[in-house]
């Protein structure tokens, strides 16, 4: 594959057409210090997610594939694994509420990290057992999207996950 080369100083190659592979020489990782351990093994949890959507594979398929080799130093947790497990037997049901409550904005034209931080928050307050409150768990991802997204995204990501919860009456 021939590969345009990338903006001086960025290191990461772009493909040459619209849904090329890419072969990234490096990743540059999110500044995740400021995270408690719960909203980095989201973040893991968020990665097995992004690399399914971007692969148009069944997100239990990559889990078993990073379970077995992972591209970071540590293996991955086992939170961030039960949170992908949370996930996928709801996933049609997650994206079709989120498709249907996103207000002129359909899944496809979303940012990737925030189509993936909001299965996953969606995952985990409308049907995750967890004792913490679903307004704490909000307001994690809403901590997630200002370290990996877009300045707009918290905000559109808090909205998005608080309508959830308010429409099925669990708030």
């Amino acid at each position: 594959m021939t590969q345009t080369p990338a903006p001086r100083g960025t290191g990461l190659p772009h493909p040459t057409r619209e849904g090329a592979d890419v072969e990234f020489e490096r990743t540059v990782p999110a500044a995740t210090e400021r995270l408690h351990r719960r909203s980095r093994d989201r973040i893991r949890a968020l990665d097995v997610l992004f690399e399914a959507d971007a692969k148009q594979l069944d997100v239990l398929d990559v889990l078993d594939e990073r379970l077995r080799r992972t591209a970071a130093q540590s293996p991955l947790p086992q939170t961030a694994r039960e949170l992908v497990e949370l996930y996928a037997p709801h996933a049609e049901d997650i994206d079709e509420d989120l498709a249907t409550h996103s207000r002129d904005w359909p899944l496809h034209r979303m940012p990737a990290v925030d189509r993936a931080l909001l299965r996953l928050g969606s995952a985990e307050v409308l049907y995750g057992g967890d004792d913490t409150g679903r307004g704490a768990i909000i307001g994690e991802y809403i901590k997630i999207a200002e370290v990996l997204s877009t300045d707009d995204s918290p905000r559109f990501v808090n909205g998005l996950l608080q309508r959830l919860v308010d429409i099925r009456g669990l708030s």
